[in-house]
């Protein structure tokens, strides 16, 4: 029988894992409403509007359900995790708060002009609504960030008699790992939506539909991709370095390094065996995680037999660390080169739009990815040096939490299929809306097919 730890660990996973899936649409796909905007103010285009119209009704419900989920995220911390809020709540209870305060006021009080008010307010007004609506989804992933990242390197507290106090607040929210941290998860944000407006918009070109506003958020979403994907490389590079100076543990369990070694190679593949504390079947290039780590060929990396006892466990966070990895480069290809065929003034073929759509969610497999490198690599900490996860958790009966976890599970699944046909359904929807403005006709706002067609509105 699974004991009282491992589900509260395997409800906080599953109930954290779903509800950051949303707020990972939300935060970007809020600045592309506001960029859809304010091109259709300048411009007095209405393909601009017919984007916004479409998008903020997907936002609306990504957002409704991202609100949802994330309450159940505060409930674990008195059920599963009492001693969480006991020991730290005195620094994790004001940056929840200044979230609430700062972030999500701002959101839900001017989502309703946002949604609602586009007839009702002038266009200045909407268009600022649609603006801190975007802010206020950024300020919420700061300050939750600000909390995770100082969870994973403490500072700015002293602690009395077990329990944390704050003394420095500037140097609690911005940690040594922040930085890293937040803009990490700002520019996965950005891919995530990016790939789900090129992946919807695909969609609606595959069935048919031959209007200008799918064409135009294609573009721009693909546009988007093709520069973030390489600044996201560059930012997980800043990011590894700093863990590896702050967390040198979980850098080893990501390549699977057991012995320190100099000139360690990179594991393309591999199976950890924490049993026999070896890897088998490995493919690697010799030196290059040193080279990547420390930009030293011969550059000194610890292994995992440095922390015996202290460190995370290993296969999870060596795969999820190659998911994605894997995903981020499959963005690369796919963004660079739809986009290039857009540049050449090249039709984009079938197979193509079909690798869109089937890469519509691909960021939230690589946000999940790297979340579990994240969260398990911190492992046997809670919040490192302070408080483990074995200490922290409750000490309930077995049966109430697997109820629970049963009945979160169930909802979920539940949840997501409604969400995933809701989109597609708008989508199809989308398609069959035939007309066509005189405005769109006569000026158009793309100038190269993006299906081969002998005819096209464009």
């Amino acid at each position: 029988m699974l004991e009282t730890l491992m589900l509260s660990r395997i409800q906080f996973a599953a109930n954290i894992s779903f509800h950051i899936l949303f707020p990972t649409i939300t935060i970007a796909l809020s600045w592309f409403l506001f960029f859809f905007k304010v091109r259709f103010d300048l411009t007095g285009d209405p393909v601009w509007m017919r984007a916004y119209r479409f998008w903020v009704k997907i936002f609306a419900i990504t957002f409704a359900i991202g609100v949802v989920t994330g309450i159940t995220m505060s409930f674990q911390f008195g059920t599963n995790w009492p001693k969480f809020m006991e020991t730290v709540g005195n620094i994790a209870g004001p940056l929840l708060g200044y979230e609430v305060l700062t972030a999500f006021f701002l959101e839900a009080g001017f989502l309703g002009i946002m949604l609602f008010g586009i007839k009702r307010v002038s266009a200045r007004v909407h268009t600022l609504s649609t603006l801190i609506v975007a802010i206020g989804t950024t300020l919420s992933a700061f300050w939750i960030l600000a909390l995770n990242s100082w969870m994973h390197t403490p500072q700015g507290h002293e602690m009395r008699d077990g329990v944390a106090f704050p003394v420095d607040w500037l140097a609690i929210i911005f940690n040594p790992s922040f930085p890293y941290r937040l803009s990490h998860m700002v520019i996965a944000s950005g891919l995530t939506a990016a790939f789900l407006v090129a992946g919807i918009s695909a969609y609606r070109l595959l069935k048919g539909d031959d209007k200008q506003a799918p064409k135009l958020t294609l573009k721009i979403a693909l546009s988007v991709a093709m520069f973030l994907t390489p600044v996201q490389i560059f930012l997980g590079d800043m990011h590894g370095l700093n863990t590896l100076e702050h967390q040198p543990q979980k850098i080893a369990a990501m390549e699977g390094i057991w012995h320190t070694e100099k000139g360690a190679p990179l594991l393309l593949f591999a199976i950890p065996d924490e049993k026999q504390r070896t890897n088998h079947f490995e493919l690697a290039i010799p030196k290059m995680a040193s080279f990547i780590l420390t930009h030293d060929l011969d550059g000194e990396i610890k292994g995992l037999n440095e922390f015996e006892g202290n460190h995370p466990p290993v296969a999870p966070v060596f795969y999820a660390f190659r998911i994605m990895v894997g995903m981020g480069m499959l963005m690369l290809l796919i963004s660079w080169v739809s986009r290039i065929q857009l540049l050449r003034n090249k039709p984009l073929p079938g197979w193509l739009l079909k690798a869109l759509v089937a890469m519509s969610f691909s960021g939230w497999i690589a946000t999940l990815a790297g979340w579990y490198v994240t969260e398990i690599g911190r492992q046997p900490w809670l919040v490192t040096g302070i408080l483990t996860v074995e200490d922290a958790a409750t000490d309930i009966a077995v049966g109430n939490v697997g109820l629970s976890l049963v009945m979160y599970l169930i909802l979920y699944v539940v949840i997501m299929t409604a969400y995933l046909h809701t989109i597609f359904t708008m989508a199809n929807r989308a398609v069959e809306i035939e007309e066509i403005t005189d405005d769109e006709k006569v000026k158009p706002v793309i100038n190269t097919p993006i299906i081969p067609k002998e005819s096209n509105h464009v």
